[in-house]
């Protein structure tokens, strides 16, 4: 599903944020980014997003080289993957239904189709019912699964996440933790930076440890 060979990141500024890192995350594999702030992460999920390219390198995602996909085809790349922010990214001014459903609105989907999916990911998030409301009326944990929701709700094969927990108490973290099990429960490949050393540890599931932009480790944690 994911696949980095000897990929470097050199931003114009002139700082290389990744340097050399070759791994493979096999399709249906829930893994773990780790490494203090500045090793990488971000960065190297921007390259998996197609936020960003690589400089040198090959990055391949479910067998699609992103260095040739054109500009005009990065939409409908990104229909593959699910992104999950640590700061939410939720319209306020939105309902939570809305806010869920806006991938689906940009991918065109027929309003039927929308309506099932926005209403089954919120059940698999324990939020349904509470689709007519704001997120300002949600708790930060509550915000977290909208966001969530909306990664899921096109039933993306990958999903990756950017320190989903990084605002949230060790309990709320562990339920935040224990959602993206159950979707790769049923297939879909998990991708999640973290610092959270401690919670990593805890679920067993395997670690890539990055310091400095280079593969320091990886394995089951």
């Amino acid at each position: 599903m994911i696949q980095f060979t000897s990929v470097h990141k050199r931003y114009p500024n002139g700082r290389d944020a990744l340097n050399g890192i070759s791994f493979e995350i096999a399709k249906g594999e829930m893994a773990f980014l780790t490494g203090p702030s500045g090793a990488g992460k971000s960065t190297l999920l921007k390259l998996v997003a197609l936020i960003e390219r690589p400089s040198r390198g090959t990055v391949l995602i479910n067998n699609h080289n992103t260095s040739r996909i054109r500009r005009r085809q990065i939409p409908y790349f990104r229909r593959q993957i699910g992104i999950v922010f640590q700061d939410h990214k939720l319209l306020h001014d939105r309902t939570i239904f809305d806010n869920v459903a806006l991938p689906l609105v940009i991918a065109a989907a027929r309003r039927r189709d929308i309506e099932r999916r926005v209403r089954a990911a919120l059940d698999q998030v324990g939020l349904l019912g509470r689709e007519h409301g704001l997120p300002v009326t949600l708790s930060a944990g509550e915000q977290q699964r909208v966001g969530i929701a909306r990664a899921v709700a096109s039933r993306p094969d990958l999903v990756i996440a950017d320190e989903p927990t990084g605002n949230l108490d060790p309990d709320l973290s562990l339920d935040i933790m224990r959602l993206f099990e159950r979707f790769n429960e049923v297939g879909v490949t998990i991708l999640i930076a973290t610092h959270d050393l401690e919670l990593v540890e805890r679920l067993g599931h395997r670690q890539i440890k990055l310091e400095a932009g280079r593969l320091a480790s990886e394995g089951l944690s």
